[in-house]
């Protein structure tokens, strides 16, 4: 049986190798849904949604068993082995208190759904610490050190805030500004180049919220 992210990129290696993407980053693509959770104007955590390309929800699902008696079983060993072995990548989850670094603990809650040809990973990332939304700002960045993996959030409504946070935060999407050269860069590297962890920073989006 296979393990998903064991490490954090082995599980693209087969799909990378394949003729149709033989160059370029971005090899996978995941879109993000962030619900901010959170009460009496502090910040508890965020409920996360990503949801893998079919390519990658293929090769996830192979090897497994998806008889009716055995699919929700195998869906969340998955969902399992996906969380434990992209925690000492943090989830590949930043996220930031006036530009102090932000603590998270072991996420929780995690479950695989299947939507026709693609996979969505739900799962709870708790803070270590509540955080205080009065007269500050956050930032939430969310990427794949390598850019193996392309992570991003479709539009601004994809960052919402739980309905139990109550708290007079606005939300910024700001996209990344690579330069020329960077792109070029990124875009010419084959599949059996080493991994360079500077990518993913340089291609991220950040999330701003004005408290």
């Amino acid at each position: 049986m296979r393990t998903i992210f064991q490490p954090w990129y082995y599980s693209f290696l087969v799909m990378l190798l394949m003729p149709q993407v033989a160059h370029a980053h971005p090899h996978s693509w995941i879109e993000i849904k962030t619900e901010i959770d959170g009460n009496n104007n502090e910040v508890l955590g965020f409920n996360m949604q990503w949801t893998f390309d079919a390519m990658t929800s293929s090769y996830m699902l192979d090897g497994h068993d998806l008889a009716p008696e055995e699919k929700e079983k195998s869906l969340q060993l998955i969902a399992d082995s996906i969380l434990n072995n992209i925690f000492p990548e943090h989830y590949f989850t930043f996220f930031y208190n006036s530009d102090k670094t932000v603590a998270t603990n072991k996420a929780i809650n995690a479950k695989l759904i299947q939507n026709k040809a693609k996979l969505t990973l739900a799962f709870y990332l708790p803070l270590a610490e509540p955080q205080r939304a009065i007269d500050t700002s956050f930032k939430l960045h969310i990427f794949e050190p390598s850019y193996y993996v392309g992570m991003s959030w479709k539009q601004k409504s994809d960052i919402s805030f739980a309905e139990t946070f109550q708290t007079h935060c606005n939300i910024e999407l700001n996209e990344p500004t690579p330069t020329v050269e960077q792109m070029d860069f990124a875009f010419a590297l084959p599949t059996d180049a080493k991994p360079n962890n500077s990518l993913g920073q340089i291609f991220n989006q950040t999330v701003k919220l004005n408290c």
